[in-house]
């Protein structure tokens, strides 16, 4: 099977606009995708039961650690139940889109147990990737996500780093590859958790701490 077939270009609007009603399908029949983002290549799929245990396996993730949620508005956040806290809102007026992760309290009829961290939070990411916000609002729900390589790899910059480690994934049809080019060098997402009273860095990333500070003065971590 050649690149070509087993990567859909995800590249130019037209290439997006054709794509996209392909990828919803695949991941609405329960497949993984493995898409760019704003940081580096990403996978996912949909946020049921069965899709997130067919994406731990797949990863071979441990049970204390969750995956993240792609979302494309704050609209998208509050049909899940989320809450924006009061510090997850100031973070997220300034941030966002872009690679801030805000761990958010609620969403306990909608989002599956597995996708909680320990501190019972869910991680949300309004990606300011542009094809990917389309393909999500296409969607119309959220994907969840995770880097897409293998644990003990670094992560990928481009889908041919995806096709050469999970070969086996894309040809039984279980993963399709957006190609979405080559991405530039770049820290993944910072990681705030605003369960609790006072916000706190728990994932250094793109952003500093002392950026974030100047929208939430009492957030802790990352000194």
């Amino acid at each position: 099977m050649d690149r070509e077939a087993r990567a859909l270009p995800f590249w130019s609007d037209d290439e997006v606009a054709a794509g996209v009603d392909r990828a919803v399908r695949h991941v609405q029949e329960g497949g993984v995708l493995a898409y760019p983002t704003e940081t580096v290549y990403g996978f996912g799929g949909a946020i049921d039961t069965d899709a997130v245990a067919r994406l731990v396996e797949l990863k071979r993730r441990p049970p204390a650690k969750p995956f993240l949620l792609l979302v494309d508005s704050s609209e998208m956040i509050a049909r899940l139940g989320l809450h924006l806290t009061r510090s997850a809102s100031m973070l997220a007026a300034r941030h966002w889109p872009g690679p801030l992760t805000l761990v958010l309290p609620g969403g306990d009829r909608r989002v599956p147990t597995r996708l909680r961290g320990p501190e019972g939070g869910v991680a949300v990411r309004w990606t300011s990737h542009p094809a990917l916000q389309r393909l999500i609002g296409a969607l119309g729900d959220p994907l969840t996500s995770t880097s897409a390589n293998l644990p003990g790899h670094p992560a990928a910059m481009a889908a041919s780093e995806v096709l050469q480690q999970w070969a086996a994934a894309i040809g039984r049809g279980t993963m399709l590859v957006l190609d979405g080019g080559r991405l530039a060098p770049s820290a993944p997402s910072t990681v705030v958790d605003c369960t609790a009273r006072v916000p706190r860095v728990i994932r250094p990333g793109a952003i500093s701490a002392a950026v974030l500070r100047e929208s939430t003065p009492d957030l802790v971590g990352d000194h």
